[in-house]
């Protein structure tokens, strides 16, 4: 077991990547049916320093659930993953089992923070999958408790409010419907790498990589911001 430093505040950085059960007919995700094969997780500090990081392919639904994988939005990414749990490079698990590791993580490093980008989409769905796998006999992922942040939220009151970020925005188009700045963390990570070709993995260990250096530029920014996704 690591040594933990007390004075240190642990955050869980977690990316899920999901099929869904349920398509509306004008192409939308529909939320509510969202449900995870790709759970990856970092345990890192506030500084982005790294101390633990784990890759997992849910067995429940990435083997399970044929049908749904093969119409994922990703599904051409399922021979890499395949090839990449033959190398070891992830781990395939049940549900249950990636819960038992994640609350161990979180109690090994005495936290109940967990970050994640647009973090009411990864947050919602672990609960959906948790309610779908087990018939709702459990139906919650989370320990009681835990403190959800969202980067996109940091990112919105720090980031985006920057007119070196307005204007970059401006000149490649990075724009919403409304004129204003869009925040995915592809392009925050554009912004703030300075690769203008940088491509997202969409696979969650990779894609925590990414958001954990945007936490750390909200942070670096000494800005009071919005954490929560769920803040009106």
């Amino acid at each position: 077991m690591n040594k933990i430093d007390h004075r240190i505040h642990y955050i869980m950085m977690t990316d899920t990547e999901t099929c869904n059960t349920i398509v509306e007919e004008d192409g939308k995700l529909n939320i509510e049916s969202v449900l995870v094969y790709d759970l990856g997780w970092q345990v890192i500090d506030k500084r982005g320093n790294v101390y633990r990081e784990r890759s997992l392919v849910l067995r429940d639904i990435f083997f399970h659930e044929k049908e749904l994988m093969e119409n994922a939005y990703y599904a051409d990414k399922i021979p890499q993953y395949l090839k990449e749990i033959a190398e070891g490079k992830r781990i395939v698990c049940s549900l249950y089992e990636a819960r038992q590791l994640y609350k161990a993580d979180m109690a090994e490093y005495n936290t109940l923070t967990v970050c994640a980008h647009n973090a009411s989409f990864d947050y919602r769905a672990l609960q959906n999958t948790q309610r779908w796998v087990t018939k709702s006999r459990w139906r919650w992922f989370f320990p009681y408790g835990t403190e959800i942040w969202d980067t996109m939220a940091m990112a919105r009151s720090t980031i985006a409010k920057q007119k070196s970020y307005i204007s970059f925005c401006e000149k490649n188009g990075y724009l919403t419907s409304l004129g204003k700045p869009r925040l995915t963390a592809e392009i925050l990570y554009r912004y703030i790498s300075g690769d203008n070709n940088f491509i997202e993995s969409h696979t969650g260990l990779e894609d925590v990589d990414i958001e954990r250096q945007i936490l750390v530029h909200c942070f670096r920014q000494h800005k009071a911001m919005e954490k929560s996704p769920f803040a009106e």
